[in-house]
């Protein structure tokens, strides 16, 4: 598979313009390095990987760091966070010089920790997710969107399989010390199986034998190595008393469906799992956007305690909102929108627009207004309304 040009590149040209220090997360293989390397092609390049390398900066950080050609490409700054406050001295020492440091890190929380210690007001700090349905007409529901998997699906169960191991010990293990990793690989595919769901702690905790604290803690660690998505309620309540949990999603729907054993669209189809990976995939979608945009993430779920629900609240600048349902159907009916014109008037006018987005057709072809204020459509048709 050739490079895919990914939409975040401007926004990388943007702040390596604007900063001394360009820093860009996301979970592992999401393609960082990849694209950092080609947006920054006369950069030069060091993996913090290498145990030769990381003993180097163990014995002289400082020393390794005035050896390095600028610009410098420092992938996987999380193995040598010792590097940070060195960087932050020779920033300070050259003050008018812009992206002059590209970092990658593959924990976000770890990382971001030691950037707000050594490098507050110096470093943008953007995120990476895996491709988007934007960026290439191979992201689907079962392959999801790690390029690795998009260029060899035929490969793809296997990747996933050694993706799971990889992050099992290098990330699972860096952020947190888990003795016992096999109970820790099967809360990953319980979690699976509650993809789409409000979090029950309890719930999740009760097969494994573990304390709902031990789930919590676990939780974090998905949530900040990249593995899944948890969107909080919408913090408006439209006069309503509200469910406060939680969504629970895989940031990826590939990682899911291999979690889950589905190994293709006929599969899916028939899985009960169907509407949930959907709905995750459609959530995933528009993080990746406003992600790729520069923006941050914000994306929310709304459910009240009369059991009035919509999938996704997404804020559109200035008290507006765009109330979104997921629907995992290739025909759509004016039923569907039925809980987003409730919602929609208990907002007010003017505060809301309200989306269906399934399935069905090609972007620009398939959308129709459902009802007069709920319009249908396929995902990047969404997308585009979005921004």
């Amino acid at each position: 598979m050739r490079y895919v040009s990914r939409r975040i590149e401007p926004v990388l040209r943007r702040a390596a313009r604007d900063f001394p220090v360009v820093i860009l997360t996301g979970p592992r293989r999401s393609g960082k390095t990849t694209v950092l390397r080609r947006v920054f092609p006369r950069a030069s390049y060091v993996l913090l990987e290498d145990p030769d390398v990381l003993l180097r900066v163990k014995g002289d950080p400082r020393g390794f760091l005035e050896e390095r050609k600028l610009p410098v490409i420092l992938d996987e700054i999380q193995n040598a966070p010792e590097l940070l406050g060195y960087v932050r001295t020779l920033v300070d020492a050259s003050p008018r010089s812009a992206g002059k440091w590209l970092l990658t890190g593959s924990q976000e929380a770890p990382l971001m920790r030691g950037v707000s210690e050594s490098l507050a007001g110096r470093a943008a700090v953007l995120q990476l997710w895996p491709l988007s349905v934007e960026e290439s007409p191979k992201v689907s529901l079962v392959r999801g969107g790690f390029p690795e998997v998009l260029a060899r699906p035929r490969s793809a169960r296997t990747w996933f399989s050694s993706y799971v191991q990889t992050y099992l010990e290098r990330d699972v293990r860096s952020v947190a010390a888990i003795r016992d990793l096999g109970s820790f690989r099967r809360f990953l595919g319980l979690v699976a199986t509650r993809h789409g769901q409000t979090v029950n702690r309890t719930d999740l905790a009760a097969p494994l034998g573990v304390s709902v604290p031990t789930v919590s803690a676990w939780l974090d660690i998905l949530e900040v190595t990249g593995q899944i998505l948890l969107l909080p309620p919408f913090f408006e309540n439209f006069g309503k008393r509200l469910v406060k949990s939680p969504k629970l999603y895989l940031a990826d729907s590939g990682l899911a469906c291999f979690l889950l054993g589905i190994e293709s669209e006929k599969q899916l189809d028939a899985s009960p799992f169907l509407g949930p990976v959907f709905e995750g995939y459609v959530a995933s979608e528009i993080v990746k956007s406003q992600l790729n945009a520069g923006k941050r993430r914000e994306l929310y779920h709304f459910r009240d305690q009369k059991g009035l629900e919509v999938d996704f609240v997404v804020p559109t600048g200035e008290g507006t909102v765009a109330l979104v349902e997921a629907k995992a159907t290739r025909t759509v009916r004016p039923e569907l929108a039925r809980n987003l014109e409730a919602l929609g008037t208990a907002a007010g006018d003017g505060r809301s627009t309200a989306f269906v987005v399934h399935r069905g057709g090609t972007a620009g072809v398939e959308s129709t207004t459902l009802r007069p204020s709920v319009k249908a459509l396929p995902l990047p048709d969404l997308l585009a309304a979005l921004r």
